[in-house]
């Protein structure tokens, strides 16, 4: 993909409404030239609104964070991941105590793991969908979930996990985009700068 993905040099680079290293490595390692943008939005949380799914929640937030984060003349890429396990959705964990709950909700079964993506571009174009990816865990005990929880810095991953690191004391099966897992469906991404003359 890496010799597929090149964005013109004389364009300007893609405009990333995220702080989340994952993802700007995500499109680096795709070829994406990419400028860090953020703003301070207040994202929906799944437990404030019950009537929409996780998908739907992703989209709203990653909406939002595209249009705080959009200039002229530019385009931004807001994204937004959920974990779904039937009708609950995990989001990322307040604390460690919490995650390790999380954790064990988890174990043994299989979740969702949904990336919403928002495309903004400056003369219309704009784009807005979700990938969904299935995600298998081994059934963990608990000395497993504290190794894990000891290694790795959770409060800011949903699911209070991270594929990308040390994923295999937790994942058994990956059905679908591994990359989606990590925050950002880059195949379909890379799909869509094409279709919008980005790549």
């Amino acid at each position: 993909m890496r010799a597929e993905s090149r964005l013109v040099s004389a364009m300007m680079p893609l405009l990333l409404a995220s702080a989340s290293p994952r993802r700007r490595a995500l499109l680096a390692d795709a070829g994406v030239a990419c400028e860090i943008a953020t703003a301070d939005v207040i994202e929906l949380r799944a437990d404030d609104v019950p009537n929409l799914n996780a998908a739907q929640v992703a989209e709203v937030n990653a909406g939002l964070k595209a249009r705080a984060a959009w200039r002229p003349e530019r385009w931004v890429l807001g994204a937004d991941t959920m974990v779904a396990l039937e009708r609950r959705v995990f989001g990322k964990p307040a604390t460690l105590r919490e995650a390790r709950e999380f954790l064990r909700a988890l174990s043994g079964r299989t979740h969702e793991v949904v990336t919403a993506c928002a495309l903004l571009g400056s003369a219309g174009g704009d784009e807005l969908f979700h990938e969904v990816t299935r995600v298998t865990f081994r059934a963990l005990t608990d000395e497993t979930i504290d190794r894990y929880l000891a290694a790795v810095p959770v409060l800011d991953k949903a699911g209070a996990y991270a594929l990308q690191e040390q994923g295999e004391l937790l994942v058994e099966h990956v059905e679908g985009s591994r990359t989606n897992v990590i925050g950002l469906p880059v195949e379909r991404l890379a799909e869509l700068f094409r279709a919008r003359g980005l790549l």
